[in-house]
């Protein structure tokens, strides 16, 4: 590993970034470095703003995709080699903002039924039972299951924070199975070694053939089931606060998305219209 590498690291690992964003960040500086085969602290302003065009024009990367590249860059010209070689002043694409798509229930309900590996079962339920992160679900640890106070502990998710959420008496019977019959020794849905995780990657492989096999094709991903979570939830009546917490936003307003979604809470919503004293009000002829 070269000593500039190294130091770009370091100071991620100082400003207590993700292993997921250092990863991220060096590789994206590492793609700019093999498009122009020179090392990076040779690579001019310009050329860093063509190969940005070239991403999304030629490559047809998405904004947000990009917008990871821009910080990359703007974290390792600006703040590693700094002093005036490049001080980059591009500023992060506007994303297009999409409302997730969600299953009903009935939908959920098929993707749990169809045949797969019992240990797979008993993942996707989890995932949606307690709205979690495909991060959170294959990190998940028999001590976090606080049965005792039907709680499952979130330990360091999204922005390394801990936090509780939800456990179902119904998932928690499903896990006492689940120990029982697969006996993990500190994960609960280990991969291929019991010591270890099961990737993120295998998870997204179980949720999308389980998909597949209940004919369902919209959706997208394993995320959608904590999307279903959180639009259910808000259908059984949790206030939308409570639900923040559960989920672990920063801010409200990441919670509020699934108000858009939620159609039995849109369908209970009066119109002014409805306020109107209009009762004698009479057609001109």
């Amino acid at each position: 590993m070269s000593p500039l590498r190294q130091k770009f690291i370091d100071e991620m690992k100082l400003r207590n970034f993700s292993i997921r964003t250092v990863s991220s960040y060096t590789g994206a500086v590492a793609a700019l470095a093999g498009h122009y085969h020179r090392s990076p602290d040779k690579i001019s302003e310009q050329e860093i703003k063509q190969y940005l065009l070239f991403l999304t024009e030629e490559k047809k990367l998405t904004y947000s995709t990009c917008n990871v590249a821009i910080s990359a860059f703007k974290l390792f010209y600006n703040d590693i080699l700094g002093q005036g070689k490049i001080l980059l002043k591009i500023p992060l694409r506007k994303t297009t903002k999409r409302l997730p798509e969600v299953l009903s229930t009935k939908e959920v309900e098929r993707i749990f039924q169809v045949e797969m590996n019992p240990k797979h079962r008993v993942l996707l339920m989890t995932t949606y039972a307690a709205g979690l992160r495909v991060s959170e679900v294959t990190r998940l640890k028999i001590k976090d299951i606080e049965s005792q106070r039907n709680l499952i502990r979130v330990d360091q998710g999204k922005g390394k924070k801990d936090r509780y959420t939800v456990l179902s008496p119904r998932l928690l019977e499903e896990l006492r199975s689940h120990y029982v019959r697969f006996r993990p020794q500190e994960f609960l849905f280990y991969g291929t070694d019991i010591k270890k995780t099961l990737s993120r990657s295998a998870a997204q492989r179980i949720y999308y053939k389980a998909k597949k096999k209940a004919g369902i094709t919209r959706g997208g991903g394993i995320h959608c089931l904590r999307h279903c979570f959180a639009t259910h939830m808000l259908e059984a009546g949790m206030d939308i606060r409570t639900l923040q917490i559960i989920l672990g936003h920063a801010s409200l307003s990441s919670t509020a998305m699934y108000l858009h979604i939620t159609m039995k809470h849109l369908g209970k919503t009066q119109s002014p219209f409805d306020l109107l004293d209009i009762s004698d009000f009479k057609n001109p002829t």
